[in-house]
């Protein structure tokens, strides 16, 4: 059982600490990425030795942060993840299960999150965990610099799809203020984040389109993209996260799937919604979680399987709405 611990208890520890291992989930995204790439600088500022390791590559696209990759040049006394609400997010490569096991501390933003560390710092009122450590860094007494600034933006612009999802708040403006004022480059990251498209990225959603299919009288939506599609345009996964926007932009939909099928044949299906479903109670029942509109879970088998096994989900969600909705028009 975790420790819940306060922003001032975590700060302590870590200003305790030195020789930091701070590990990201897989297939890395925006706010995991910015959050290490920000936490391994204040800890440098410090005056601490840190690396970053994560299971997977870091995508091409985040290489204006700056931090050092872990390469066994010293065995970790302190374990920190970032954005990583359970232990089967972290991967099996580069041998992240052997620092997961001994996780001292956790700080995320997800309300699922499993507290497998020793102690958690967790905020789910916070649009991203870069929004969190935006506040969280006065309490380690480090200052926000340019390139701080830069990696907290990209975690807070991107898990709010560019301040236009449900989860942003006035807190979450205030937090990106804060960082315009300390020097982050948006309009350098914007462009990179959100304006610029690769071609396989171009290819990868044409494919995606293609695939395109409507459920329960156009209230759902879903795309998918085999691994032989994606290894085939050659897209970086961090240029796909976008994608899962795509289906629930459909009007009238108020479900949207995206299936990613994975090198090991399994498939990771987001779920984004509209203020009527709970996406979350979508994908906790096949084993993952998430926020209310966006949450995600993963499946093994088949496409079909995997097609059936959400759908199903999906259906007992719009099911419970109607029956609530025609108690309400009865009453």
């Amino acid at each position: 059982m975790t420790e819940s611990v306060d922003r001032q208890t975590a700060a302590e520890r870590l200003r305790a600490a030195d020789d930091i291992l701070i590990l990201c989930h897989k297939n890395p995204d925006g706010d995991t990425v910015g959050s290490a790439g920000a936490l391994y600088q204040a800890l440098c500022q410090l005056g601490k030795t840190a690396a970053v390791l994560c299971s997977d590559p870091i995508p091409a696209m985040y290489s204006y942060m700056p931090f050092a990759r872990y390469d066994g040049s010293f065995e970790p006394a302190f374990v920190v993840a970032v954005d990583v609400a359970s232990i089967q997010l972290f991967g099996e490569k580069n041998d992240v299960q052997r620092y997961v096991e001994r996780a001292d501390l956790c700080i995320d933003h997800h309300g699922t999150n499993s507290g497998y560390a020793y102690a958690t710092l967790l905020d789910d009122t916070a649009a991203a965990t870069c929004e969190l450590l935006t506040e969280w860094m006065d309490d380690l007494g480090v200052r926000i610099t340019p390139d701080i600034a830069n990696c907290l933006y990209t975690g807070v612009a991107t898990d709010t799809g560019c301040f236009r999802f449900t989860n942003t708040t006035a807190r979450t403006h205030l937090a990106a203020a804060r960082l315009i004022a300390a020097g982050a480059d948006i309009e350098r990251l914007n462009e990179i984040l959100f304006e610029s498209r690769s071609h396989p990225r171009v290819e990868a959603e044409k494919l995606a389109l293609e695939s395109l299919q409507l459920f329960y009288q156009n209230r759902c939506a879903l795309i998918c993209l085999t691994w032989d599609q994606i290894s085939g345009t050659g897209v970086a996964g961090a240029e796909l996260e976008d994608l899962t926007s795509l289906p629930r932009s459909i009007e009238g939909v108020q479900v949207g799937l995206t299936l990613r099928q994975q090198p090991d044949g399994s498939f990771k299906i987001s779920v984004r919604t509209d203020r009527t479903i709970n996406a979350c109670a979508i994908a906790r029942r096949l084993g993952g979680g998430g926020h209310p509109r966006a949450a995600g879970c993963e499946i093994s088998g088949n496409l079909e399987n995997a097609k059936h096994a959400i759908l199903e989900e999906v259906k007992k969600e719009l099911d419970k709405l109607d029956q609530e909705l025609s108690v309400q028009e009865q009453q």
